[in-house]
């Protein structure tokens, strides 16, 4: 005789069903979750990084200032030393609006852009132009990543104390010399220094500086060979 079939199994069976319905829907809010996190992370690296960006072309403006005012103080005779060995400059600079291009570049807007301590540094704060987006937490949808980084311009150089050796220049023959005699004489008495006998003007100094670790020689007389400004000034993020 067969036995009749247990009626408890489909009893159980759909007993166990909504379960699996539940389970499966929180994995799937939990994953959706973690990727909402996720894309809160990216968009808060990439705030991060519009700040850095934004913050080193402060100080990459205000280190090419110094440059500028490095030039205009040799041309002009005027006091250089702040210039190369503390970073200061006098007038006015204005680093901000290139820090908003690099910012605004990068998928963020500037907040904030200030002089920082200790000088010269420059602190940006941005913020995200876009939200983290729609997702299964409430309220993240028009939440925006905010970031700050600080760029420090550092001066690499110091007076050198021991400027490179100049060799020797040949000294000329003395029948050359003897020639150079007569033709003095023949000026009637006309020395080199020039009509009237007036000096010729003096020729500024030759500078020897030591930039980390490295000879640098800035001839005022040839501005067009001064050493660039990546050899005098770092620029580097703030720790």
């Amino acid at each position: 005789m067969r036995r009749a079939p247990s009626a408890r199994r489909p009893t159980d069976a759909g007993q166990a069903f909504p379960l699996y319905i539940t389970a499966v829907a929180g994995l799937l809010f939990l994953a959706l979750a973690f990727f909402t996190v996720g894309r809160a992370g990216a968009t808060k690296n990439g705030a991060q990084t519009a700040a850095d960006a934004a913050a080193l072309a402060a100080a990459q403006s205000y280190r090419d200032q110094l440059g500028t005012g490095f030039l205009h103080a040799l041309r002009t005779d005027a006091a250089w030393q702040g210039i190369v060995f503390d970073g200061k400059l006098t007038a006015a600079v204005d680093v901000c609006g290139v820090a908003l291009r690099f910012a605004k570049s990068n998928g963020a807007s500037v907040r904030d852009c200030a002089p920082a301590h200790p000088p010269p540094s420059f602190t940006v704060a941005v913020e995200s132009l876009k939200g983290v987006g729609k997702s299964v937490i409430p309220g993240t949808e028009g939440k925006k990543a905010t970031a700050t980084a600080t760029a420090v311009v550092t001066p690499l150089c110091v007076p050198d104390a021991s400027p490179p050796k100049q060799e020797p220049k040949p000294s000329p023959s003395k029948e050359k010399g003897d020639k150079g005699d007569e033709g003095s004489k023949g000026d009637g008495g006309r020395n080199d220094e020039g009509k009237g006998g007036e000096k010729p003007p003096e020729r500024p100094a030759v500078l020897f500086l030591d930039c980390d670790g490295k000879h640098v020689t800035i001839d005022p007389g040839h501005p067009d060979r001064l050493p660039d400004t990546a050899e005098l000034f770092a620029v580097h993020l703030a720790d």
